[in-house]
């Protein structure tokens, strides 16, 4: 158990309260899981059900930071008072269109061709439902993701493998067989739907202090040289 979770009390917004050692992700992705584990802390997992479809007229941007913010809250009914609970959603956006995941095999190959030799958006948002706080601490990455010109035989292979259908914009960034991106330059973690460095500085908000080895360990896990941590962990608006 991480030290930075060992029970004190801090002070947010001249509210005094006891930080407890549970921290609880409310996630059923397991990808989620696998980044979590990078980040030093333990936590357990749960998962809640909430109505996903976007507002009218809502951003990619604000639909992300309100189903977070929604599920850190919906999870908190049910859980310990005194639990840390995080809860992330991710959004693939072209444009200002949302692209869930495909309801079917043939509306991923229409996904997956409208986003061929483009760049779209990836928005991750994060959640921290902390004890003695009334609303969800929030962070939000967004990353711009240039698609590489695959062949319509690459998505029609790809898509045949089944992995696109539970993967928002249909494609998965880490995917090693498809690789459908290309030349990418922001947060790796946030476009597979935890960036760590955010969660960071989520902890730092919430009183803890995070783990200094975390973007070492995600680039090592991950594979990917990223050039944007040292922004982001010092808390500049990239990513």
């Amino acid at each position: 158990m991480s030290r930075a979770l060992s029970d004190r009390v801090i002070v947010h917004d001249r509210i005094a309260f006891m930080l407890s050692p549970t921290l609880i992700l409310a996630s059923a992705s397991p990808r989620r899981r696998e980044l979590l584990t990078l980040s030093g802390w333990q936590f357990t997992v749960t998962s809640v059900d909430l109505d996903e479809q976007p507002l009218h007229g809502e951003g990619p941007d604000r639909y992300v930071l309100r189903l977070a913010g929604s599920k850190a809250s919906e999870a908190a009914k049910t859980l310990p008072s005194d639990a840390i609970i995080l809860a992330a959603d991710t959004a693939v956006a072209d444009g200002a269109t949302i692209l869930g995941k495909p309801a079917s095999a043939e509306e991923a190959v229409s996904m997956l061709k409208a986003l061929r030799n483009r760049t779209h958006t990836v928005y991750t948002a994060l959640a921290l439902r902390v004890p003695g706080i009334a609303s969800p601490l929030l962070e939000l990455c967004a990353s711009s993701v240039p698609m590489r010109d695959y062949s319509n035989e690459e998505i029609l292979d790809y898509v045949n493998s089944g992995d696109p259908l539970d993967k928002a914009g249909a494609y998965a960034i880490q995917h090693d067989g498809f690789s459908p991106v290309i030349n990418f330059m922001g947060c790796y973690a946030g476009v597979m739907g935890l960036p760590l460095c955010h969660f960071a500085r989520l902890m730092r908000k919430a009183g803890c202090l995070p783990d200094a080895e975390i973007p070492k360990r995600c680039q090592q896990h991950l594979g990917y040289d990223c050039t944007i941590y040292r922004a982001v962990w010092r808390g500049d608006n990239v990513g």
